[in-house]
């Protein structure tokens, strides 16, 4: 095949994002050695916002760089308006770029009366123009049918297990637990990659808040380091819980391991006020440096952006991501 005529199919690569998450959106651009274009994003007094670009994308290959997380509905709003001002400036393909995807928990009808709002953000990002996607790490795997257009839901797990490895050799007798249940497959996959034993916390959690109690813990940890496992933090609590059963059954150091550092209202206050020697995490969403205070030394945050770029530059050149992890 022919990568550059099959490239020069959707033009160039041009990359534009929002204001949630400009770090990393400058770190992808620096691995692609591209600039972001330009943009002008104003918010009117009612809390309108207009959207300009700076030069015309007719034929290009669109990226739009977004994450959202806090403030969600205007961080979506930035993110809906882009692409469909790319669209109507004859775009040849818009990407949305979400490395975090808000209402990710709201997946399926667990009760009467509740909508699925998941599916909703997924029309909504498809009707404002997108051809494709990219995210990182969905709560729920179904998600993905939500989408009638193709994409590349990508994982940060390479990323998180490749610095843990390197600090096994510092680690007395460690063990992997997984923050729930429902995160029992995926802390199964983390246990197999660091050839370490596996435990689980299960919880139940009650009513429609974000409150949750720890009930057991099904492992072994006493005497061991633990390394808990959880796809993303919100209010804290579940980790929290964690942490404290683990320490009541006798665990040493405590490592946290999650992607989306979330972070909502005090949580990291509560978090960093936690027996936990580290913190570990990914820049899919942006922590503010009050937060990082909080935290100290504690934190590591580890980007994703290199890997965001990479499938970018694959997407544009038509190559397999797949390649990437082996499959």
């Amino acid at each position: 095949m022919n990568v550059r005529h099959e490239r020069m199919q959707y033009g160039d690569i041009k990359l534009y994002a929002g204001t949630a998450c400009p770090q990393l959106a400058e770190r992808v651009a620096r691995y692609l050695h591209l600039p972001l274009c330009g943009r002008d994003i104003i918010s009117f007094p009612n809390e309108n916002l207009f959207i300009k670009l700076h030069g015309s994308v007719r034929g290009q290959d669109c990226y739009v760089i977004q994450t959202t997380s806090v403030p969600v509905h205007r961080n979506l709003m930035e993110l809906l308006i882009l692409m469909q001002t790319l669209r109507l400036d004859s775009a040849a393909r818009i990407t949305a770029v979400v490395p975090y995807l808000c209402y990710a928990r709201s997946d399926k009808k667990d009760q009467p009366r509740v909508p699925i709002t998941a599916r909703l953000i997924a029309d909504m990002i498809q009707v404002a123009g997108a051809d494709r996607y990219i995210t990182l790490d969905l709560h729920a795997s179904q998600i993905q049918g939500f989408f009638s257009i193709p994409g590349d839901v990508l994982t940060a797990f390479n990323i998180l297990t490749d610095y843990i490895r390197r600090k096994l050799p510092m680690m007395h007798s460690p063990v992997v637990i997984a923050a729930d249940l429902g995160f029992a497959k995926k802390a199964r996959n983390y246990a197999a990659a660091l050839d370490l034993p596996l435990g689980f916390i299960e919880k139940r959690r009650s009513g429609n808040d974000s409150k949750a109690q720890a009930l057991n813990l099904i492992g072994d940890v006493q005497d061991r380091d633990v390394i808990i496992v959880d796809d993303e933090i919100d209010t804290g609590g579940s980790i929290v819980q964690a942490v404290t059963l683990v320490r009541e059954r006798g665990a040493r150091n405590v490592y946290v391991s999650f992607v989306h550092p979330v972070l909502s209202a005090n949580a990291a206050e509560r978090m960093a006020a936690l027996p936990v020697t580290e913190f570990i995490t990914t820049d899919s969403v942006p922590v503010s440096l009050e937060k990082m205070t909080a935290f100290g030394e504690r934190l590591r945050i580890l980007t994703v952006a290199d890997l965001l770029a990479e499938v970018i530059r694959r997407a544009n050149e038509g190559r397999s991501v797949g390649e990437l992890f082996n499959e």
